[in-house]
């Protein structure tokens, strides 16, 4: 689906027609004169700045506000040595959530999880801040390991084969939120104005430094997660990781890479890097299909791909028009928690795009190599 109304710089595959407040937004960001080249994924939907789905390629300049504040927020799948009828019943349901309740905080951290020490590979990473540094030792401790709120989730599903599949979706939890308002702060910029740092220069420098060690803390985050995770299956139902299925990604990052023959900076907010051949993960939404990819390397769309669906309501109309009802009704075929229903609604499968319709979208960007369908989904909202 074409939009006559974009930028000359900006490239877009549409799985409907795009809202005005979106196509502004996206003009506004294309005007900035060292933008050079925009892809808009499918799943594009509006947010401070710039839009979620949106990948800008830049000569020499940072933005911040299209990496977004939750620094290296990504996905992780591994596939389980059970098929899902291991745990499609009340019972074995039951003990996984409650289970996942002590092993994976949601919302608020408890002092009890947090680790003695931050894992070596964040150790041997810089911070540029004594302040950052504060942080990372009280709150990275504490929080490393837990999974978050909003549409951060864990997921158990079924492949084809109805062989069980693990997958998580979390990032840098306050650690990318407290390095964006550092750097925002230390500029002294409006929060209206959608910041640009030339990338040699002290901000420049000082946030991407920042920036390589939330993504690295993001990716420690899930894997602490995989590994309790996997803890408890196998104490409670002698299920193992399948570790060698590990597929692990993020999409919310700036690095430099080769497009259109010139070393640029491409910032992905919410888009997944599509290299050919590179290994992915798309989730629908709980209680839709989720999807193993491989990349197909679209120079035009800067080598990427949608993150997930995209939001079709913002939260506050999802809470406006989707009752508890109805929500239940759409995850009638999901084993979750039935107390915390209110609570969920702005993460109900109507709050989301039709994942079929944005995969479509994308057939020349990404190739499904696995379908999965929902058995259980643990969410902290």
């Amino acid at each position: 689906m074409k939009d006559s109304g974009l930028h000359e710089k900006i490239q877009a595959w549409l799985s409907e027609p795009m809202p005005g407040e979106v196509r502004a937004s996206l003009n506004r960001l294309a005007a900035h004169d060292d933008v050079g080249h925009m892809a808009v994924m499918p799943d594009v939907h509006l947010a401070r700045h710039v839009c979620v789905g949106t990948v800008i390629a830049t000569a020499t300049q940072i933005f911040p506000a299209a990496i977004g504040g939750d620094i290296g927020c990504g996905m992780l799948a591994v596939a389980l040595t059970a098929d899902a009828d291991r745990i499609n019943n009340p019972v074995a349901a039951a003990k996984i959530l409650s289970g996942l309740y002590e092993c994976v905080p949601a919302g608020r951290h408890r002092r009890s999880h947090t680790v003695a020490a931050l894992p070596e590979e964040l150790n041997n990473l810089p911070l540029s801040h004594p302040r950052l540094e504060t942080f990372s030792r009280r709150d990275g401790r504490v929080q490393l390991g837990t999974l978050g709120r909003g549409n951060h989730f864990v997921e158990f599903q079924a492949d084809p084969e109805n062989r069980l599949w693990l997958m998580l979706h979390s990032g840098s939890r306050g650690m990318g939120q407290a390095i964006t308002a550092h750097h925002l702060a230390v500029d002294a910029c409006s929060p209206n104005k959608t910041v640009a740092w030339d990338a040699e220069s002290r901000n420049g420098a000082a946030y991407l430094t920042d920036m390589r060690w939330a993504i690295a803390y993001a990716w420690q985050n899930r894997l602490a997660m995989m590994t309790a995770i996997g803890r408890l299956l196998q104490q409670e139902f002698a299920i193992d990781l399948q570790r060698e299925t590990l597929i692990h990604c993020d999409h919310n990052h700036v690095r430099q890479e080769t497009h259109f023959g010139r070393e640029l900076w491409v910032h992905r907010k919410g888009a997944l890097p599509a290299t050919a051949g590179e290994q992915g993960v798309i989730p629908g939404s709980m209680g839709t299909r989720s999807f193993h990819v491989v990349g197909r390397g679209c120079a035009e769309a800067l080598q990427s791909s949608s993150h997930g669906a995209g939001r079709a309501l913002s939260r506050h109309d999802a809470r406006r028009v989707i009752g508890q009802k109805k929500l239940e009704r759409e995850m009638q075929d999901v084993w979750i928690d039935r107390r915390r229903m209110e609570k969920f609604r702005e993460e109900a499968p109507s709050a989301y795009k039709e994942i079929g319709r944005v995969m479509r979208a994308q057939r020349a960007l990404t190739r499904i190599e696995r379908e999965l369908r929902p058995v259980l989904c643990y969410k902290g909202t």
